[in-house]
């Protein structure tokens, strides 16, 4: 959500939304803090308008292209797992030209969003790993994904990107790193990717 401009409309303050907003379903929020605005048609309004709108001040995450590239190219299978709706994912992914998944989960996939792992459950389903969760690894910027990222059986890298040291650290990850410039695909074998991390924050 674009806290000012949400804030401003329902009369609340924006810091407020931050609040209770990292990495949470936008609608999970709105039950909180504007239950009346509780409703996937508003929901889905705000969020697509936000690439649109804000498009020229989206950062990517350093490393996050040529990870995805790398995948690609081994035809490896990945996903995207986030607590935005469909159109602002795929909003973003156009509006950055990033290549677009196979499979993608969004906010309207699941009745609980994070830290529920049912998401990641959802996307493990979707890759047919969901006998093998423990060889899955997750990307995640937020402690609510780390923390459903874990709790599905999932290995979990903390980006710290968008939250403090602290605050990712607190969420429990397997492993820290600044941003993906740390991550990169290294080899494959019998259809498995290896990974190496490196100047990791903490282990």
């Amino acid at each position: 959500m674009s806290n000012g401009r949400t804030g401003k409309e329902l009369g609340l303050d924006p810091g407020e939304i931050l609040k209770t907003s990292h990495g949470r379903r936008s609608i999970d929020v709105f039950k909180i803090i504007a239950p009346h605005k509780a409703n996937w048609e508003y929901v889905r309004q705000v969020e697509g308008q936000l690439p649109i709108l804000y498009g020229d001040d989206a950062v990517e995450i350093p490393g996050a292209r040529s990870l995805i590239d790398a995948l690609i190219a081994r035809s490896a299978p990945w996903a995207i797992v986030t607590s935005g709706t469909e159109p602002l994912v795929s909003g973003w992914l156009k509006r950055l030209s990033l290549a677009i998944p196979e499979h993608l989960v969004t906010a309207e996939s699941v009745e609980n969003g994070k830290p529920d792992p049912a998401c990641y459950r959802v996307g493990l389903g979707k890759l047919g790993l969901q006998d093998r969760a423990g060889e899955v690894l997750v990307l995640e910027d937020a402690p609510a994904g780390i923390e459903a990222g874990k709790a599905a059986g999932c290995k979990v890298i903390g980006l710290v990107t968008s939250h403090t040291m602290e605050q990712v650290v607190a969420a429990g990850p397997d492993w820290v790193v600044r941003d993906l410039e740390s991550v990169r695909v290294v080899g494959e074998q019998d259809g498995k990717v290896t990974i190496e991390i490196s100047n990791a924050l903490q282990l």
